[in-house]
């Protein structure tokens, strides 16, 4: 289907990858990944024609067809949902409007006679034909279904798509490559912006689709349900396995330990056979014998390990001042565009050191919120932020926040104070932007590099709250999981917008779920939630849509003074007895490795078995309490 053969792109004398080769067939749904930067964007632009590149060939069969999907829409204003879908019909467009305007002199001329006339009859009849076998008849329809299976409703399609947000333009986006059929996919970033309930529906249609794919993605968990095969791009070179992400990773490893083991023998021979040479040179006797060596030296294969490129920004998030112990504040926030309700009477309080996270399908409220909370959009209800508050704000679309015309190092000095203004070349450099890099303009960086820029803009400020709306976006695997250790250290107050569940495990202890214009809360981590919710995993809980009735709902209305004082006493002692249990698990973890490790030592100590049972009974005797305290809470 298409040939790539000895590839090469350069920008400003250095190669970003050289001499790669690999084949496109159908039914391969490929894993495009690598670091930042690394050129996975520029190979799909190269595959779709849409950049050149320096030297190579690409072959593909005649007439095929290519399909791509960028990380950055680009919709034209003043386009209905369904004018936008119907972008998708070059073909059938033009000849709607070759019929238009024949069917329009048709009307207009009288001189039915004429040649003319009659070679416009034949003209309608070729056209009426070309139309009905490009489907013309029955594209609006389809595209009608379409739309529908995406979630859209039927009111929906006649409204202007730069009302939607950025994960339903994408599924605009999405729609049209559907109906376009094409042979080959290109997705860069397809996840972005999506919620659960689009990522799932995307996992099922290209787990089905007849062409070829490929898809750029730090997605681990959409990678493995949807590729069959990995594709890496590292240091210029790529690394093509038959497997998806995880399974990758894994042979790759295993390939790189046998690759440095083999080497490592190598070695050993190499330094024995150079010690006899030395050894047979001094022997006129034996110097045929050296020149044989010699030669069987020069003819020796070496064995090459696989380069690995490690590395990943630095990050840490101090805490700038120490707050009050509530935060966050917020009381009956309503907010709604126009006739569009998105959040009804929430009522919210964050406290100081908490790890929240905001959950839910796309256009519930999560990032309004945010932004209501950040303070950057108006809203009715009343918001208070709490004694010595300073926040932190990571917003979803960092692109919006950025001057393209601006340098990388311009962005931050302009973000900087006099305090901190001479420390930027360094916060840089713990970005991975060294030298040149600088100087690059923010209009050329990737996604990945531009999030990267964001996160390192926001260090020059002080902060003890932190709101990120979907911080994952854009960022590889690896700077994800850098991304993820500094949060777990930040000593300040988190709310997180996120869909990535690998991502939030055992990284807030707070769920709120985002529904039907209001917000529930979940006590604990998002597994936590999971359990309570009685889901597998977080993508069936976004993807369920009916609303289940509670049985025997006590009527709302103001508890007592005592109610208030007791339900406060009990959630104080769970977030206590939920702090003692993680404390204990993080303690016995540490014995379980020091016996793996040195066990000997480890168990020489009389009392150890008596101090680690200990510890245990006293975990047991925590998760009973959480028990009681969780079912009274319960029944209030």
């Amino acid at each position: 289907m298409l040939n790539i053969h000895n590839l090469s792109v350069s920008f400003g004398g250095e190669y970003l990858f050289e001499e790669i080769t690999f084949r496109l067939g159908a039914g391969d749904r490929v894993g495009l990944v690598g670091k930042n930067g690394a050129g996975k964007s520029t190979l799909l632009r190269i595959i779709s024609r849409e950049q050149e590149y320096d030297t190579g060939q690409i072959a593909t069969d005649k007439e095929i067809t290519i399909g791509f999907l960028k990380q950055d829409l680009d919709f034209i204003q003043g386009r209905t949902v369904l004018e936008e879908s119907y972008e998708a019909f070059d073909e059938i467009r033009k000849l709607e409007q070759q019929l238009e305007k024949i069917n329009t002199q048709l009307a207009e001329r009288t001189d039915y006679e004429s040649d003319s006339y009659a070679q416009l009859m034949v003209d309608l009849n070729d056209v009426q034909h070309q139309y009905e076998i490009h489907g013309g008849y029955e594209y609006q329809g389809k595209t009608e279904r379409i739309l529908q299976g995406l979630g859209f409703k039927r009111s929906d399609f006649e409204m202007l798509t730069d009302t939607f947000s950025g994960g339903w333009r994408m599924r605009i986006e999405l729609a049209k490559l559907l109906l376009q059929d094409n042979d080959i996919l290109l997705l860069d970033e397809p996840t972005n912006h999506l919620d659960i309930e689009s990522i799932i529906w995307l996992e099922e249609f290209l787990k089905s689709y007849a062409g070829a794919v490929v898809i750029v993605s730090h997605d681990r968990m959409f990678l493995d349900n949807v590729t069959n095969r990995t594709i890496e791009i590292s240091l210029g070179r790529i690394y093509d396995y038959p497997k998806p992400y995880s399974k990758f990773l894994i042979l790759r490893k295993e390939l790189r330990e046998q690759q440095l083991a083999t080497q490592k023998n190598q070695q050993k021979q190499i330094e024995q056979t150079e010690k006899l040479i030395e050894k047979f040179r001094a022997k006129a006797s034996k110097a045929s014998m050296a020149q044989s060596l010699i030669k069987k030296l020069d003819r020796i294969d070496r064995v090459e390990v696989d380069e690995e490129d490690n590395s990943v920004m630095t990050l840490q998030f101090p805490v700038s001042v120490n707050p009050g112990k509530v935060v966050v504040e917020a009381s009956n926030i309503q907010k709604h565009y126009d006739d569009n309700h998105v959040l009804s009477n929430v009522n919210l309080m964050v406290e100081r050191g908490t790890k929240t996270a905001f959950v839910g399908q796309n256009g519930q409220g999560k990032s309004t919120l945010a932004k209501i909370i950040v303070q950057e959009i108006d809203h009715d209800g009343e918001l208070d932020l709490g004694h010595n508050v300073e926040i932190g704000y990571f917003a979803q679309n960092q692109a919006d926040y950025l001057d393209g015309s601006l340098t990388v190092e311009e962005t931050m000095i302009n973000a900087a104070n006099e305090k901190n203004r001479s420390k930027v070349r360094d916060i840089l450099g713990s970005f991975l932007f060294r030298g040149e890099e600088v100087d690059k303009y923010v209009r050329v960086l990737s996604g990945g590099e531009r999030n990267r820029l964001a996160l390192a803009k926001l260090l020059l400020q002080p902060f003890n709250v932190l709101v990120m709306d979907e911080p994952t976006n854009h960022l590889d695997i690896k700077s994800k999981n850098v991304l993820k250790e500094a949060l777990l250290k930040f000593e300040g107050t988190l709310i997180l917008v996120s869909h990535d569940r690998d991502f939030l495990q055992g990284l807030t202890n707070r769920v709120y779920e985002f529904k039907d214009k209001k917000i529930k809360e979940y006590l604990g981590d998002i597994d936590f939630y999971l359990e309570q919710r009685n889901l597998l995993n977080l993508r069936e809980a976004e993807k369920r849509t009916v609303v289940q009735e509670e049985v025997n709902k006590p009527k709302e209305g103001k508890r007592s003074y005592e109610d208030q004082k007791k339900l406060k006493s009990l959630n104080n002692r769970l977030s206590k007895v939920e702090s003692q249990i993680n404390q204990l698990e993080r303690e016995i973890k540490e014995i379980d490795i020091e016996l793996q490790v040195n066990y000997d030592a480890t168990v020489a100590n009389p009392d150890f078995f008596d101090f680690y049972q200990k510890k245990k009974d006293t975990l047991e005797k925590l998760m009973e309490d959480w028990e009681t305290i969780t079912e009274e809470l319960e029944r209030f």
